[in-house]
């Protein structure tokens, strides 16, 4: 069975100084296994930095991934938005690279009144360039588009398997919240099984043994995702989920986006090696 490890989405709130690589430091101490270093408001790491938070990772056994600006928008209709967004997660995928991170998680766009026919076509168009520009800089790098929690966001399963389809190195993050907020559903073992056969059955059976997944509660309305909660204020059947993943043979990374982010990693993690 693949190996599946759990950490934090960003530093631990019990670090100090409120540091990347104490972040790092104490996510290890803390008995977890990986961190998603939050990049939301912007690429906040120097190359050298970059390449000292890599020693870091690989000094206390931590593996990390690194989560994209959320401005960018890969269906914006300007073209000068399109430019921005491909330049800044270039930027982020080199940076990511010399952390020593093998995940990009980032958001991919908002539909902006485009059916999700115009809105997949305008995205793999622009996210294309991106791919290309990396694989001829020789940057490996897994770029991961997330489920969004909104129907505005272009984001749901199956565009996103799509997307994962038509371009290399392309895999998506599934986030388990998200999913259930879009639509209030999904918060289920049987829900949580169909969502893993059918990226199966799209993807092959590779991708179940490296998957990047984020989990935290999650308050929804009519709207879909209002905000993140403490998994146990919230209704997500967390139990059900790692039950899922433990009968599927799912390894890879869990990243908890919870408010009480290590407690909440903590939890995930325990509970999954009590199943």
């Amino acid at each position: 069975m693949a190996k599946l490890l759990f950490g934090t989405a960003g530093i631990p709130l019990s670090t100090w100084p409120q540091e990347t690589g104490e972040g790092i430091r104490r996510v290890a101490a803390l008995g977890l296994d990986c961190m998603e270093i939050e990049f939301v408001q912007g690429v906040y790491l120097s190359e050298s930095q970059a390449k000292a938070m890599a020693g870091i990772a690989k000094n206390n056994g931590i593996t990390l991934s690194v989560h994209a600006p959320y401005y960018l928008n890969f269906n914006a209709h300007e073209q000068s938005k399109l430019h921005a967004s491909q330049g800044i997660l270039n930027k982020t995928a080199r940076i990511a690279a010399l952390c020593g991170a093998q995940n990009v998680v980032f958001h991919p766009g908002f539909y902006l009144g485009d059916s999700s026919e115009q809105a997949s076509s305008s995205i793999k168009t622009s996210l294309g360039v991106v791919v290309e520009k990396l694989k001829a800089d020789m940057i490996n790098i897994t770029l991961r588009p997330e489920n969004a929690g909104k129907p505005t966001q272009y984001g749901g399963i199956d565009e996103l398997l799509q997307l994962s389809c038509s371009l290399e190195n392309i895999a998506p993050c599934i986030d388990f919240a998200h999913w259930h907020a879009r639509a209030g559903e999904n918060n289920s073992y049987g829900e949580f099984c169909g969502l893993l056969d059918d990226l199966r059955k799209g993807l092959g059976d590779a991708i179940l043994s490296d998957m990047h997944i984020h989990v935290s509660g999650i308050e929804y309305g009519k709207s879909g995702e209002k905000k993140h909660l403490p998994i146990t204020a919230s209704d997500l059947q967390y139990e059900d989920l790692l039950r899922a993943l433990k009968d599927y043979g799912v390894g890879g990374r869990v990243i908890c986006e919870s408010p009480n982010r290590e407690e909440d990693a903590l939890l995930l993690k325990e509970s999954y090696h009590k199943i």
